[in-house]
């Protein structure tokens, strides 16, 4: 794969706006962190309905309550996940999204039933794929930054931004890697990708994220190269999985929120499965 340097170009200006917009959601608190997620989360089910809607003709006739309420719904997951250390007065968003998801449970799937002229098996599985897809992976992610307090190596943002940096530097390293030396294909689903530019991608991902932690000591190395293993080993997956999803949906892009990068789908892929693995692995280790 020849490496092209006006796409590499049009890439890094565009990712340079969008880390500086990440950075300010992910480092401020954990309230701009929530409504970081919470565009995220909204920006990822609309373009996943868009593609499903594409490749499955049923799909585009689902209601607007059915539409817009698995959103919710799933948001409801996001505020449920910010373990009582959010709150609105008296009120804490963690009991908010308890509630109102239970009350989902029940209302969402009767109103659809009822609404629906045509009752389609297929279009409740994708869903609730989506569910699973998209809003528990954010909310895991929401739930490691509001699961330990402070003075834990300071947890609840190292292990978040460890697992985002770390996607980040893989994404770009396997850019890089397999546009310089890249000639094994890694899978038919995504052509461009090659077993060069993966390996070492992840490789030196894991690389510079121990080199960070070795020298601002914020964080255990060892816990440090494990967690960057997982996030970039399931990120490639996650990558492939919505690679899959265009491909099924014949488009290129899942969206246009950035030039060079895509839409929100594009853009969070790899993170929707390394959030989800590594949070196995934070809360058994800590």
């Amino acid at each position: 794969m020849a490496f092209n340097w006006q796409k590499f170009k049009v890439r890094t200006l565009t990712a340079i706006v969008f880390v500086a917009i990440m950075s300010f959601g992910l480092l401020w608190n954990r309230w701009s962190f929530l409504a970081l997620f919470t565009v995220v989360h909204f920006g990822c089910w609309f373009e996943y309905q868009k593609l499903v809607a594409l490749f499955n003709a049923n799909y585009k006739k689902i209601t607007p309550f059915h539409k817009y309420g698995m959103m919710i719904a799933g948001w409801c997951l996001l505020l449920f996940f910010t373990n009582d250390e959010l709150m609105i007065g008296r009120i804490r968003l963690s009991h908010v999204g308890l509630w109102l998801g239970l009350a989902s449970m029940v209302l969402l799937p009767l109103i659809i039933f009822i609404q629906s002229r045509s009752f389609y098996v297929k279009n409740i599985v994708f869903s609730f794929l989506g569910l699973l897809y998209i809003s528990l992976s954010f909310a895991l992610l929401i739930d490691l930054r509001n699961r330990w307090i402070e003075e834990d190596y300071q947890l609840s943002l190292t292990i978040p931004l460890l697992i985002i940096f770390t996607i980040w530097v893989n994404d770009t390293m396997a850019y890089l890697v397999g546009s310089v030396i890249g000639k094994t294909q890694l899978s038919s689903i995504s052509p461009k990708k090659t077993w060069e530019g993966t390996i070492g991608g992840a490789l030196l991902a894991i690389i510079v994220m121990c080199g960070i932690a070795h020298l601002t000591g914020r964080f255990p190395v060892i816990h440090t190269a494990i967690i960057a293993a997982i996030a970039a080993i399931a990120g490639t997956f996650g990558d492939l999985f919505e690679s899959k999803l265009k491909r099924m949906a014949n488009v290129k892009d899942s969206g246009q929120l950035m030039p060079g990068h895509g839409g929100f789908l594009d853009r969070f892929d790899s993170l929707l499965f390394a959030s989800i693995c590594c949070w196995f692995y934070a809360v058994v280790a800590f």
